[in-house]
Formats: structure tokens, C-alpha cells, sequence
């Protein structure tokens, strides 16, 4: 983990985001602070609803705060662009959406080389990378497959491993194993701890899993748009907060 006076790799300054309902505006986040470093694996938990998958937007860049900074590597995302924002993705960034959002006209394989292809890294040092990958995830013989050819269990493996392709420095991930099953879950907990353990990643995973929570080194729960660091023990802190 990266020492604690080393600039965070996310910084978030009393942030908040609302949205326009009819006449009405409703307050998703309020004021909400967090400070993420390279090396942490933090879990975040709450209630449907509560604003977990909207704080990974504003994180990524895919959505823009109404107040306040957020900052991913020293930059300030109200600052760019989209195109900016776009490459800092591209580049810096490694998400696991919920819904896989896999390329259908792509192989199994195309679309675990994409981030590489995009960042400019093809050819066969590409392939073998994104079959290892596949290995490690259990769907190295289904390299060639289309999506539509995979279970939704299938498609969320090759979602974990795109998102590792190009070893990102942030890793955001929403429910990333809640269509695996035991073992294969396992897996991908034990690539995405590993991916931690080098130092220069930071994983923040939006789950009700209680074997990511277990492995987490902070805990992290969305309370009326806030964010609250839980201090119990990771089981309690999971059924306190769902």
C-alpha cells in the first residue's frame, strides 16, 4: 500500500450530485469526502438506491459532479473535457459494470485485448496477455467464442478480465462476482486481490459479497448520501449496512 503522505490516487472534495426531477431536484450525494491511495482494496456497501453506482460514475468520468472536486491522479475531472476524460479511462481506469457490457461483434478474446488495443499495445504481446487472463478466469478454451455464446456467469469472467488488461492504477467494480458462481467468484476475488497486493493499484468494489468484504481493507457504507467508514468487523458491518 502506498505510505500514507503519498498524494491519493482519488481524492474526493466535498462532493455532490443532484438531479433534476420534473419541478423537484433530488440529492443523490451530499458533501461526500474520500481519499483512496495505490495498494487499497476498498469495499463499498448500502442499500439499493442509496448512490453507490453514481459515486463510480463521478469517479470514472462518466458523470460530472454538481459541487465540489473530483480529482483521479491529480486531475480535476470538472476540468477536462470529454475527450480528456475519455483517455484518463482509457488509460488509468479499469471498471467491471454490472450489466458486462461486452462488445457482441467482438470474440471473447477482441474484447479482453480492447484496453490494449485502444492504449496502443496489439499484436501478440496483446493476445497472449488477454489468454492468460482468460486462463486465469476459467474461459481460456472460449477464446473464440461471441458473447451471446457465453451464460451471464461466462460474460461477467470476461468483464474481469478486460478490466485487467492493461492493469489500470483504479479499478472500480460494480457487484463484479454477483453472477458467479462459489468457486469461480473465488477466482476472480483472488486476481483482483492479487492485482492490490503489487502497490499500484487501487480497487473500489461496489458488492454484498462477504468474501470481498473480508478481504477488504476499509469498508466503506453510503448513509443518507454520505459515505461512513465502518469500523466493525467486516461480517456486522455488512448486515448493519443492507
Amino acid at each position: 500500500m502506498s505510505p500514507p503522505d503519498s498524494p491519493p490516487l482519488v481524492e474526493l472534495r466535498d462532493v455532490t450530485k443532484a438531479y433534476a426531477e420534473g419541478d423537484t431536484t433530488r440529492e443523490v450525494l451530499s458533501g461526500v469526502r474520500l481519499s483512496l491511495r495505490r495498494g487499497e482494496f476498498v469495499v463499498l456497501l448500502g442499500r439499493s438506491g442509496s448512490g453507490k453506482s453514481t459515486l463510480l460514475n463521478l469517479i470514472s468520468g462518466i458523470d460530472l459532479a454538481s459541487q465540489g472536486e473530483v480529482r483521479v491522479d491529480g486531475r480535476d475531472l470538472g476540468r477536462m473535457n470529454e475527450r480528456e476524460r475519455t483517455l484518463l479511462r482509457r488509460e488509468r481506469i479499469g471498471f467491471i459494470f454490472q450489466a458486462f457490457n461486452l462488445l457482441p461483434t467482438l470474440t471473447v478474446e477482441e474484447n479482453v485485448r480492447l484496453p490494449l488495443e485502444l492504449n496502443g499495445q496489439g499484436g501478440a504481446e496483446a493476445s497472449v496477455r488477454a489468454r492468460a487472463l482468460l486462463d486465469q478466469v476459467g474461459l481460456g478454451t472460449r477464446a473464440s467464442s461471441f458473447p451471446d455464446r457465453l451464460s451471464g456467469g461466462e460474460q461477467q469472467r470476461v468483464a474481469v478480465a478486460r478490466a485487467l488488461a492493461h492493469e489500470p492504477p483504479l479499478l472500480l467494480a460494480d457487484e463484479p462476482t454477483g453472477n458467479l458462481d462459489e468457486a469461480t467468484g473465488r477466482q476472480v476475488l483472488d486476481l483482483l486481490e492479487a492485482l492490490t497486493q503489487k502497490g499500484n493499484t487501487c480497487a473500489l468494489v461496489v458488492t454484498h459479497e462477504p468474501g470481498l468484504v473480508a478481504r477488504a481493507h476499509r469498508v466503506l457504507t453510503m448513509e443518507g448520501g454520505r459515505l461512513v467508514e465502518v469500523e466493525h468487523t467486516p461480517i456486522r458491518a455488512m448486515k448493519e449496512a443492507l
